[in-house]
C-alpha cells in the first residue's frame, strides 16, 4: 500500500472512530443525565450503538479497499470491539471508583486510550482480505 493510501486510511479511521466515540459518549451522557442510568450500564448501550457506526464506517471507508468478506469481517470486528469494550468497561469502572473525576471526562479519556489498538487489530485482522499475513 502506498504512503498516501496509508495516510488516507488512517484519516478515515480517525474520522469514523471519532464519530463512533461521539455517539458512544453522547448516548452515555444522555442516559445518565436524562434517564438517571448508572454510568456503567449506560456505557453498554453507548457501545452497542457506536459499534454499528464504527463497523459500517470502517468497512466502507477505512478498509473498503481490502474487500474482506462481510460475515467474517463483522465477526472479527465484533471480537475486537467487544474486547476493547471489556477493557473500556473495566478501566472505566476502576477510574470511576478510584478518582473523583466526572463520569463523562473519564469516559472520554478511556475511549481515546482504546482507539489505537482497535486500529491495529482492524487493519491487520478484521478487515484483512486473505488469511496470509
Amino acid at each position: 500500500m502506498s504512503r498516501p493510501a496509508q495516510v488516507g486510511r488512517i484519516h478515515w479511521f480517525i474520522l469514523v472512530g471519532c464519530a463512533a466515540a461521539l455517539v458512544h459518549w453522547a448516548v452515555v451522557v444522555a442516559l445518565v443525565s436524562r434517564a438517571a442510568w448508572p454510568p456503567l450500564v449506560a456505557n453498554v448501550a453507548g457501545w452497542l450503538l457506536a459499534f454499528v457506526v464504527s463497523f459500517g464506517g470502517h468497512r466502507r471507508l477505512s478498509f473498503g479497499d481490502q474487500d474482506a468478506p462481510l460475515g467474517r469481517s463483522l465477526r472479527r470486528f465484533f471480537v475486537i470491539s467487544a474486547s476493547g469494550f471489556v477493557v473500556n468497561e473495566i478501566t472505566y469502572a476502576l477510574l470511576l471508583h478510584l478518582t473523583a473525576l466526572r463520569y463523562d471526562a473519564v469516559l472520554a479519556t478511556v475511549l481515546v486510550a482504546v482507539a489505537g489498538i482497535t486500529y491495529w487489530l482492524s487493519r491487520h485482522w478484521a478487515f484483512l482480505r486473505t488469511e496470509e499475513h
